[in-house]
C-alpha cells in the first residue's frame, strides 16, 4: 500500500471517528479536545471538521464541533472571552486602515467592539453603528461623532436591527464598513445567525466605499443562517494566523486582500 493510500485511509478513519464522537456527545466538543483524543494537531481537526461541515455531517462554531443543528447563538458576553488575543491583533490591524476624519460603519460583535476601542483615539471620526456595546464604548469620546442606527434591540448580541435600522443607515455615505461575521466562506459569502441583523449589516456594506471583514480563523469556512453579502463585495479580510494557506488562497483568488495577523 502506498503512502498516499495509507494517508487517505487514515483520514477516512479519523473522519468517521470524529462523527462518532460528536454524535455520542450531548454537548459540543472543542477542536483541542478532539485533537488530543485523536492524537493529531488542532489544525488537522479544523481541516477535517471543515470537510465534514461541508458534507452536513457536523456543525462548527467558535472552535467547537457539534451534531448538525446542535448550536444556538451564544450571548455576546460568552463570545467576548473567546480568542481575545486574536481579536485584539485583528482590531489593531483594522485600526491602521482608519484615518482621522474618516466616516466609518461598524457592525455589532465582539471583534468590532475591539476595533471600536482601537480607533477611539483618532480625531474627527464619525462612526455609524447598530451596536449598543460600541455606542457605550464611544459615546463618552468628544473626538467622535457617534450615530446609532435605532431599531429593535436583540438581547443575544446587543445590536439594533430591522427596518428602522436599515432606513437610518441608508441615509449615510461611508468611507469604510468594518463588519463582523459568524461565518465566512467563498461560496456562501459573509453570514450571521439572524436575518434582521444580516439586513442591517448589509445596509452598512452597501453604503460604504470599502468593506473590511474582521474575523478570527474559527469563522472561516463556516456558513451562518443569513447572508450579509457576497465575498465579491469585500475588499479586505483581516484574520489571524490560525487561517491556513489554503483558506487564504481561496479568498485571494476572489480578489480579496487578506491580512493575517
Amino acid at each position: 500500500m502506498g503512502v498516499s493510500e495509507r494517508e487517505t485511509n487514515g483520514r477516512d478513519d479519523r473522519l468517521r471517528a470524529i462523527v462518532e464522537i460528536v454524535e455520542a456527545s450531548e454537548r459540543p466538543v472543542t477542536v483541542e479536545w478532539l485533537a488530543e483524543r485523536l492524537s493529531v494537531a488542532p489544525a488537522t481537526i479544523r481541516r477535517d471538521t471543515n470537510a465534514l461541515e461541508q458534507r452536513g455531517a457536523v456543525a462548527r462554531s467558535w472552535g467547537r464541533v457539534a451534531r448538525p443543528g446542535g448550536f444556538v447563538e451564544q450571548p455576546i458576553g460568552e463570545r467576548a472571552s473567546q480568542h481575545p488575543a486574536e481579536k485584539r491583533r485583528i482590531a489593531e490591524a483594522a485600526a491602521r486602515l482608519v484615518h482621522d476624519g474618516s466616516l466609518v460603519g461598524l457592525t455589532g460583535g465582539t471583534t468590532t467592539l475591539a476595533v471600536a476601542r482601537a480607533i477611539a483615539g483618532l480625531r474627527r471620526l464619525t462612526v455609524v453603528t447598530n451596536s449598543l456595546s460600541i455606542g457605550m464604548q464611544l459615546a463618552p469620546r468628544s473626538n467622535i461623532r457617534l450615530i446609532l442606527s435605532g431599531g429593535e434591540a436583540r438581547n443575544a448580541s446587543f445590536e439594533l436591527s430591522g427596518p428602522l435600522s436599515v432606513s437610518a443607515i441608508e441615509a449615510f455615505n461611508l468611507d469604510l464598513a468594518i463588519v463582523g461575521v459568524d461565518g465566512l466562506d467563498v461560496r456562501t459569502g459573509c453570514t450571521t445567525y439572524d436575518h434582521a441583523e444580516a439586513m442591517t449589516n448589509a445596509a452598512l456594506v452597501q453604503r460604504a466605499a470599502q468593506t473590511v471583514i474582521v474575523a478570527d480563523s474559527s469563522k472561516l469556512g463556516r456558513t451562518g443562517f443569513a447572508r450579509i453579502c457576497e465575498v465579491s463585495a469585500v475588499e479586505t479580510l483581516i484574520t489571524d494566523e490560525g487561517a491556513t494557506d489554503e483558506q487564504i488562497a481561496e479568498f485571494t483568488a476572489e480578489g480579496v486582500n487578506v491580512i493575517r495577523v
